[in-house]
């Protein structure tokens, strides 16, 4: 998928970087630069999010390998979620813990049960450097999980354990973007 514009946004979607590519499994560093380019990006990964029918992205699913997420997400009761966050940190991870399906932009058409708490919380701040707290439970912090997992360079797939991980390597095999 080539950069575009989406109706109704200023943000271009850009490509999707698949599972293998390095930036997807390396840290990412924390944001410095707080100017006119985070908030494109930030403009980018919405756009691109939402091209791809996603809850949620980071910014080495871009390519960009910035400690950067954007979210779009109900929770368990259906409220619906909207931000981003930069240079996150995962501060709680509580409560029960479920498996549950997840899927990833990275990984397009697959998911697999991955377990996650049901209760998430999430400290760092907006583009323009305003601290930010978020809670999220239910599916919302499964999503807010997944993302800062992203960000620290692990994708879903390397929480899988046992003969789901075998067939869901089997899958990725399969799968038409896969290399």
């Amino acid at each position: 998928m080539r950069n575009r514009l989406i109706p109704g946004s200023s943000g271009l979607v850009r490509p999707l970087g698949p599972l293998g590519d390095a930036v997807l499994h390396t840290p990412c560093e924390s944001v410095t630069d707080f100017g006119p380019a985070l908030g494109k990006l930030i403009e980018d990964m919405f756009a691109t999010m939402y091209a791809a029918n996603g809850v949620g992205l980071a910014a080495n699913q871009v390519g960009v390998g910035l400690r950067v997420f954007v979210y779009d997400c109900p929770d368990d009761e259906d409220v619906r979620h909207v931000g981003h966050i930069v240079n996150p940190r995962l501060v709680a991870a509580d409560g029960v813990e479920l498996s549950g399906p997840e899927g990833c932009l990275s990984l397009p058409g697959l998911e697999a049960p991955v377990e996650r708490y049901d209760r998430a919380v999430v400290e760092g701040v907006r583009a323009d450097g305003t601290p930010v707290t978020v809670e999220g439970t239910g599916f919302f912090a499964r999503c807010l999980q997944h993302e800062c997992d992203h960000l620290d360079g692990t994708v879903y797939r390397d929480r899988v354990q046992g003969w789901r991980r075998a067939r869901l390597e089997r899958a990725i095999r399969r799968a038409p973007w896969s290399s």
